[in-house]
């Protein structure tokens, strides 16, 4: 997998390698000013695709949800390294 920063690229593995060398990845910590509100659209867009293609992914919208406001209640905030 591919990190957009190089400096993940050996810290962070796919141990079962479900995810290629080639594909593109994009980490977003707690840390993150931004993470809250990012993985809340992220949730917001998820459920919308999911509705026009008729499937009920609403327990995984929820968790999405939450783990939002999970990173929105982490005490470091900074913008991304």
């Amino acid at each position: 997998m591919i990190h957009e920063d190089d400096k993940y690229n050996d810290r962070i593995i796919d141990t079962e390698d479900l995810i290629p060398d080639d594909e593109p990845v994009f980490l977003i910590r707690a840390q993150d000013i931004l993470s809250g509100d990012i993985v809340r659209e992220y949730a917001t867009r998820y459920e919308g695709i999911s509705n026009q293609l008729g499937t009920d992914n609403s327990e995984k919208v929820k968790s999405i949800r939450k783990h939002s406001r999970l990173m929105d209640e982490w005490k470091k905030k900074k913008l991304a390294d």
